[in-house]
Formats: structure tokens, sequence, C-alpha cells
């Protein structure tokens, strides 16, 4: 038997998707299904390569290929190699495509009025409100979290953009060089990153000290990925791997100019300790025990 919360949602898929149109074989009387209708609309105006298409989209490659396949034989699309990889084929709007994704434009403003229209004023504000909150959560569960090698070209991106943050962030600057530990080597540490839609937003490091208490470092998340819970996400990842490794206890640091970072640690359960490192860019210090006993 479903849980209530499954039947909640099953039941809000159902009001959307008729009420959004998309149990018709035409979407938005255009000829086409909403499938085909959206990757023409995310092809864009600069075109793309159907690889990144395919991820955005979460989308089989022979499905997508058969979408473009059908906006291809409708003069609305045109394929051609990509630059510099020419095996993976780029997608762009021709002429005719250009005015039908205007045209969708048009339609889809058309239907979203159609949704406001015959709400209140009070009403349309908190459908609008809980669209956002919807969006948000939905894109929060696409998130995926995994070990990486940290020779990656997605680790070293994570690493270099947390580094230029911190540089642009502290009073003094930042040298990586002068902060306390190295990046982990497998298999004695551990670094993750999040992705979204493939693309690398986030990540954080699990560094062992030997016989005593891992380390927390390296805890960040790309700007336009904030709050989607992401960091609080990375953190209690890495504390399973703690945990999973032994660890009763786990710690870190951080700068008094990163007050989200000190209120995520605290709000995780952490409690500020005495200095236990000589990382010369850090004025706090905190410690969880991972089997809930106050430290």
């Amino acid at each position: 038997m479903q849980d209530a919360a499954e039947q909640r949602v099953r039941s809000f898929h159902r009001v959307v998707t008729q009420r959004i149109g998309a149990l018709h074989d035409e979407y938005l009387a255009r000829g086409r299904s909403l499938g085909a209708s959206r990757v023409l609309w995310e092809i864009g105006e600069g075109g793309t390569d159907l690889r990144a298409l395919r991820v955005r989209l979460d989308l089989d490659s022979g499905y997508l290929s058969r979408l473009v396949r059908s906006l291809e034989q409708e003069g609305l699309v045109a394929l051609e190699p990509g630059s510099p990889d020419r095996r993976i084929r780029t997608a762009r709007l021709t002429a005719a495509g250009r005015v039908e994704r205007a045209v969708l434009d048009e339609r889809s403003d058309e239907l979203a009025r159609s949704l406001l229209a015959p709400l209140g004023e009070g009403q349309r504000g908190r459908l609008v409100d809980a669209m956002d909150v919807v969006e948000r959560l939905l894109t929060a569960a696409l998130v995926e979290v995994g070990i990486e090698d940290p020779g990656s070209d997605a680790a070293r991106f994570c690493l270099s953009s947390y580094f230029a943050e911190l540089d642009e962030r502290f009073d003094t600057g930042f040298d990586p060089g002068l902060s306390a530990g190295e990046e982990p080597a497998a298999p004695a540490g551990l670094l993750l990153v999040a992705r979204l839609r493939d693309e690398p937003i986030g990540c954080g490091v699990l560094q062992p000290h030997g016989a005593e208490a891992p380390e927390i470092k390296r805890l960040w998340v790309a700007p336009a990925a904030r709050g989607l819970g992401v960091g609080r996400r990375l953190l209690g990842e890495l504390e399973r791997l703690a945990r999973e490794r032994g660890a009763s206890v786990v710690r870190l640091d951080t700068n008094r100019r990163l007050r989200e970072a000190s209120s995520l640690y605290r709000s995780a359960g952490y409690a500020e300790i005495e200095r236990f490192n000589d990382n010369p860019y850090a004025h706090h210090w905190f410690e969880k025990r991972l089997d809930g006993a106050l430290p």
C-alpha cells in the first residue's frame, strides 16, 4: 500500500500533466509532442551539442535522436559536426526553427496566463511561490554525490573555484599552500564531488589523521547551486563515510568570514571547541560526535 506522501506526489503529477497539456498528442497545438517542443526550445538560439542536451534533459540517447530527427525532418533543426570534437554533433535552429521557438515562447506565456487568470491575487502569489519551492526541491533531488579522483577535471574545478572564492572573501586573501593539511590521496583520504546535470557544483574532503579524529575540509558549493541543501548533503555524506571507517568523532575549522559555514555546522550538531590545528586561516574549530553524544 502506498504511503500518504507517495499518493500526494502522484496526485500532484496528475493535476499538473493535465493542466499543462502533457496528455495531448500535440503540445500547445503545434503539431508535435511536449518532448519534441522541449528539445526545440532547449537547443536555443546558439545551438547545443547533443551530448549536453541529453544530459540536461536526462533523455535516453536513442529517444533524443528520434526527437531531433523529427525536428530535422520539419526543417526546424540542422545537425553539424561539433567543435573541437567533430564526433559530437551540434544541433542548431534553422531560420524556421527560430520562428517556431518564438511561437512556442508566445504560446507558453499564454498557457502561464491561463493558469493564473482564474485565481485571485492572493492565490496567484501562493501558486507562484509554491512553484518556486517545488522547482528548487526537484532540482535538489537531481544532485548526485560520489567519491571522485582528486586529479579529475571535476575535482580540480571545484577545488580551484573554492580557493578562488576564499582568496576573494578572506581579509588577507588565501594561499592553498599555507592551509593546513594536504588534499586526499587514495586510499587514505576521500574527496566527494556533487554534480547537477553532470556539471560539478560542490565538493568536500574527508582527511584522516592517524589515530586522531578525521577532519572535514574543502566543503564548497557553487554560488548558483546554493539554497539546494548541497552543502548539508555533502557534510552528511562525509560524516557517513567517516563513521563507516570507524571514526566516532569528526572535526573541522572555518574562517570568521564564512558565517554561513559556521551556521551550517552548528545546525548540523557541531560544537565549537579549542584550536586543534595550526591552520593560519581558521578562527573557529568544531567537533561532532558521530555516536550522538555531546563532545
